[in-house]
C-alpha cells in the first residue's frame, strides 16, 4: 500500500501543477503567413458572430480573398 502511494503521488502532483501558461498563446500568430497579412492589413479573422452572437468559423471571408 505504501509502495503504490509512493508511485501515484508524484504522478498526481506533476498532474494538478502542470503547465502554468499555455504553449501557444491565443494572441500569437498561428503561421508566418498571418503575421506577415497582419502588417500589411490583409488579415481576415479565423472566426465572425453570427446573428445571435455565436461564434462561426469566417469561412466565406477567408475563401473569397482568391489567394
Amino acid at each position: 500500500m505504501r509502495t503504490l502511494l509512493a508511485r501515484i503521488l508524484p504522478v498526481l502532483a506533476l498532474a494538478l501543477c502542470g503547465c502554468q501558461k499555455p504553449l501557444f498563446p491565443k494572441s500569437a500568430p498561428r503561421t508566418q503567413y498571418e503575421a506577415y497579412d497582419r502588417m500589411r492589413s490583409r488579415y481576415t479573422p479565423l472566426e465572425e458572430p453570427d446573428v445571435f452572437g455565436n461564434p462561426q468559423p469566417a469561412l466565406r471571408a477567408r475563401l473569397s480573398q482568391g489567394r
